[in-house]
């Protein structure tokens, strides 16, 4: 009988490790499914493409996440995260983690968006039942680079659909976002620092003089009160409130 391979000698000398730079394909199962790997200092990381990453359904549901929703709603009062069940949220987090940097090199910037969106609901949902507000703030202190992700993917998927003002737009929300939690976190002050805010704000100015997009409404109202232009700041904010109506 033919001894079984169990290494991965051939694949790893196949496929260089490049320090500092994702290297990461899409590959194929055996029975046919997406992939995708990554290449590591030491090996290799293969993931699921939908669900969760690791291809684990937790208690039969697609994430540990979704399985904490319908557990609060099961237990109630009762419900809380114990030990096992924040380390199984890290280990969410560190997954999702992985797969979004993933989708981001390959430049898939709608899945990007989604794991985005995934992290960000459970962190949402693991510190507001965290069991004490230092566990919380472990996972919170990424909260900024999870919405930078976020907005940068979102923002480059519209400019793919050549929807340039509409990228500017989420670039903008999303940049309101991050001060938002800037401010929840008594930081306002490091706000304008910020390297992600930094990016963001590179990225639209980008956006907005490669593709010649005049000032938004916002911005003209701005500039319409600086230079005491008021009744065309009146024009305009109420062609503003027509546009948020919308």
């Amino acid at each position: 009988m033919a001894r079984k391979v169990r290494n991965i000698d051939a694949l790893l000398r196949q496929w260089d490790y490049q320090p500092g730079q994702p290297i990461v394909r899409r590959a194929t199962g055996s029975d046919q499914r997406d992939l995708l790997q990554i290449r590591v200092d030491m090996g290799v990381l293969q993931m699921e493409v939908t669900d969760r990453p690791d291809g684990h359904r937790p208690e039969g549901f697609p994430t540990y996440y979704e399985y904490l929703v319908a557990a609060s709603f099961e237990e109630g009062p009762d419900f809380e995260l114990d030990e096992e069940r924040c380390s199984e949220i890290d280990r969410e987090f560190y997954q999702f983690y992985h797969r979004r940097i993933a989708w981001l090199t390959l430049k898939e910037f709608g899945n990007a968006v989604a794991d985005a969106e995934h992290s960000l609901r459970l962190m949402d949902f693991s510190s507001a039942n965290a069991p004490d507000a230092q566990w919380a703030l472990l996972h919170e202190q990424y909260r900024p680079f999870v919405m930078f992700h976020r907005t940068q993917a979102a923002a480059l998927s519209e400019l793919e659909s050549t929807e340039p003002r509409t990228a500017v737009e989420i670039l903008d929300e999303g940049l309101a976002a991050l001060e938002h939690v800037f401010e929840e976190h008594d930081a306002a002050d490091r706000f304008d620092d910020d390297l992600f805010v930094s990016k963001l704000r590179e990225m639209r100015t980008s956006v907005m003089e490669h593709y010649e997009i005049g000032p938004t409404l916002a911005e003209q109202l701005a500039n319409a009160i600086a230079a005491e232009q008021y009744e065309l700041a009146a024009q305009l904010r109420d062609q503003l409130g027509e546009s948020d109506q919308n």
